[in-house]
Order: structure tokens, then C-alpha cells, then sequence
């Protein structure tokens, strides 16, 4: 079998592209950074294996299916103490004496499901597959205030290309009916550039990947 298929369900999700300092937003869709992120948690994999998860994205072509899109949620989030200043040091409030408070909105996507799939050397997605079976540690979609509500193994099969994967696996029951948007990973410079391949976790640093949208449409839930 050369493809993994995992399911991301649940009530919330978030999976941030250009989240930066108090702002954290979310795409419309799983990313490949995220879904190897969760790959490398089934793996029980940390900071020590900043090469391993790198490597493991380079490894595995990657596409997702958008079964129920959801709703884009708002949350009003405030920080305490976590502006810095430009000497370093967490700015004080000069009425009050205290460290200062952030807004910082937190977007999500709510009551959406997707179906990802990764494409990849037998072995691999053999040894993926048994991790999401078993993972040693607790699996999130996109943010760890967000687990799923279904286990994300659904399955695994051999596939000449990611959208023959999935236009063929079942949709979700909870799946809208007619054609379903995907997001299929292509070669450089063939689709829309996202900065979501991971190159050094730790220092959040990524590398440019390319993708397109398709219409398929799956049969229905068996």
C-alpha cells in the first residue's frame, strides 16, 4: 500500500499559515505542515528530530479533501505578559504596574471534516499507518486545544496518483453531496505557491511547496 488516508474531524480545528506574533489565523484546509506535525506526535517524535520530521515531509506527496468545510470561528483570546519590548524585556502597563495584556485573535474552523492523504515507499506508510493506529502521543488538529472527535486512521491503499486517492475513498456521512474540493500537491512552479513544508520545526522556518484545486466527487459512506 502506498497511501495513507487520515481523517481530521472534529468540533474545532485550526491550521495557521501566517500566524504571526498575537494574530493566529487559519486556512481553509489542513496544511502538509500540520498533518505531518500530527504524524510526527503518532511517531512519538520532538524537538530532537528536526531532520527526521523534515525529512519525513520531503518524503510524502500530500493532498487533502475538503468532506464538510465548516465554519470559520472567531475567539476573542487575550495574553498576559507576552509583549516583549525592543530590549527584550515584557512591557509593563504604567497604570497599573502589571505585565501588559494582548489581544491576540485565535481563528477556527468549526464542524469540519477533511480527508487527507499522504503518498509515499510502502515501508513508509506502513510504518505511518501502525503510529496512527497506536500513537505515543496525544494527535490534535492543527492546535493542541483541538482534538479530534473521530480516531484520524481510516485506511490505507495503492493508488497510481492522489487524485485517482481521492476521488475513490469514500466521503464522510457527514460529507455535502455532489463534487468535493481537493487540494493535490504538484510540481514546483504547475500551482499556487504555500509556504507550509516544514525545514526546521523548532525554529518554525518552512520551505515553499506547490498545490491545486480539483473537483472530485467520491462515491458515498460506506
Amino acid at each position: 500500500m502506498n497511501t495513507l488516508f487520515i481523517r481530521l474531524e472534529g468540533p474545532l480545528q485550526s491550521w495557521g499559515t501566517r500566524a504571526r506574533w498575537g494574530d493566529r489565523d487559519t486556512a481553509l484546509e489542513p496544511t502538509k505542515s500540520g498533518v505531518v506535525g500530527l504524524l510526527a506526535c503518532a511517531l512519538g517524535w520532538g524537538r530532537q528530530h528536526d531532520r527526521e520530521i523534515r525529512d519525513l515531509g520531503l518524503a510524502l506527496e500530500f493532498g487533502v479533501r475538503v468532506d464538510r468545510p465548516g465554519q470559520v470561528l472567531r475567539d476573542y483570546h487575550t495574553v498576559v505578559g507576552g509583549t516583549l519590548s525592543a530590549a527584550g524585556k515584557v512591557k509593563i502597563n504604567q497604570n497599573t504596574g502589571e505585565p501588559e495584556t494582548v489581544v491576540s485573535p485565535r481563528f477556527y474552523l468549526a464542524d469540519a471534516s477533511f480527508l487527507a492523504a499522504v503518498r509515499g515507499e510502502a515501508s513508509l506508510i506502513a510504518q505511518l499507518a501502525a503510529a496512527l493506529r497506536e500513537p505515543v502521543w496525544p494527535l490534535y488538529l492543527g492546535r493542541k486545544s483541538c482534538p479530534p472527535s473521530v480516531h484520524p486512521f481510516e485506511g490505507t491503499g495503492q493508488f497510481s496518483t492522489l487524485l485517482e486517492a481521492l476521488a475513490t475513498w469514500p466521503r464522510s456521512p457527514r460529507a455535502a453531496d455532489g463534487a468535493l474540493r481537493a487540494v493535490l500537491e504538484v510540481a514546483p512552479g504547475q500551482g499556487v505557491r504555500r509556504m507550509d513544508q516544514i525545514d526546521v520545526l523548532t525554529l518554525r522556518r518552512y520551505m515553499p511547496r506547490f498545490s491545486r484545486d480539483v473537483q472530485v466527487d467520491p462515491p458515498p459512506a460506506q
